[in-house]
């Protein structure tokens, strides 16, 4: 790997360049900083890109609008590799209105190929190039101008080593004849990431929901997307509105009038008024539109038992067919197929591990442990995979 020429695109004319030089080349790897304590958006600070040509930061402070940037991002003329991509991913769904139309991440890719996940870029790039990137402006203040010459290094390095990491990387996959299961994993992020928007289910994440009937869930649900539209007009973190807390401890308490708002600690005393609309307005609601309160699921014993077990055969599985069993699945979704089959019912949709090259490659075998098709048994304890599973009265 050479070293290649370093530009920084601080005007409107540096940035038309380097978006004419990008075009040209119809691949090239993409990084951000940003800093998101203090605001409800992100507040973007510089753009890494980086070609076979030449490297790239652009600062989007002074450089200009970078509407023509999206729009490359967004062309699917154009790969883009990013490693751990997805804030990457979510900033040009919020800019340009959708996601990169073909784009490689490099964090989930390797997991396909038998390293680790999720493996940080500089692991990643050191087990694949044998380079040992510095991270020491990781918590840096991106914000202030200039910036320094440590600052500078570090960005660069940042995408420095994408395309050389992105080429072998590619290869393994097309070896293994996984290219389809990575791009297959590459949407599904894709489709997970949202500028901000709420989803219709994130407040039941809250704490102290177990106790609370349908009708206080309702007035959970209502402040707590009215906090996340006012926080997103505002621009402000979601905390600075109300805290997670007091929304569950607003709904515990069924405030009728302003002034039973105003004993709990901690609640700014401007939003009293939104709030009190927010539970009048949920306490309005016919009791068929308030959520149902979620069913806490009762596993017998053997459920954790048996899922332990067919973790392990999925670790096994993985290490010999060189992938990474923690983005195969997680515990949950071998949960998921442990109880379907307690149930008698069949593998549940919300599983992972029925879903795309996952319910083709992986799910068999571990339905035939899970029916007792097939058995196991320890071959080598000192192996990288210690297991054997054989047919039942096979070999």
């Amino acid at each position: 790997m050479v070293d290649l020429p370093e530009h920084i695109a601080t005007t409107p004319g540096e940035l038309a360049a380097c978006l004419e030089h990008l075009a040209a080349c119809r691949r090239f790897a993409f990084d951000t900083e940003f800093v998101g304590e203090n605001t409800y958006h992100p507040h973007l600070c510089l753009v890494q890109v980086a070609t076979t040509e030449r490297l790239y930061l652009i600062d989007p402070l002074t450089a200009g609008p970078l509407d023509a940037f999206w729009r490359l991002l967004v062309d699917p003329q154009n790969l883009v590799v990013v490693h751990a991509g997805r804030e990457e991913v979510r900033l040009c769904r919020l800019w340009a209105g959708q996601t990169p139309g073909n784009f490689f991440d490099l964090q989930i890719a390797v997991g396909l190929v038998g390293l680790a996940y999720p493996l940080g870029a500089g692991p990643l790039i050191n087990q694949l190039l044998g380079v040992q990137l510095a991270k020491a402006e990781t918590l840096t203040e991106w914000r202030d101008r200039p910036l320094t010459q440590e600052q500078i290094r570090y960005a660069f390095d940042d995408v420095r080593y994408l395309l050389p990491a992105h080429e072998r990387v590619a290869a393994r996959l097309e070896t293994l004849g996984r290219a389809d299961w990575a791009r297959e994993d590459f949407a599904r992020m894709a489709a997970a990431v949202t500028p901000d928007e709420v989803p219709l289910e994130k407040w039941r994440k809250l704490r102290g929901l177990g106790s609370l009937d349908r009708r206080k869930l309702a007035v959970v649900r209502a402040i707590y997307n009215w906090r996340e539209e006012t926080a997103e007009r505002l621009n402000r973190p979601s905390r600075t509105i109300v805290r997670d807390d007091l929304i569950v401890e607003i709904a515990r308490r069924n405030p009728m009038r302003e002034r039973d708002l105003q004993p709990i600690r901690g609640l700014p005393r401007r939003e009293l008024p939104a709030i009190l609309q927010a539970v009048e307005l949920a306490r309005a609601l016919p009791p068929e539109q308030c959520p149902r309160v979620a069913e806490r699921e009762q596993d017998p014993p053997q459920v954790g038992l048996v899922a332990n077990v067919l973790q392990a055969v999925l670790g096994d599985l993985c290490v010999r067919r060189e992938l990474s069993p923690s983005l195969v699945a997680t515990s949950a979704d071998v949960k998921l197929l442990v109880r379907a089959q307690m149930q008698g019912a069949p593998p549940p949709a919300e599983s992972l591990l029925t879903q795309g090259w996952r319910a083709q490659h992986v799910l068999p075998d571990l339905l035939a442990v899970l029916e007792g098709r097939r058995s196991l048994r320890i071959a080598n304890v000192r192996g990288d995979s210690p297991f054997v599973v054989e047919d039942v009265g096979g070999t």
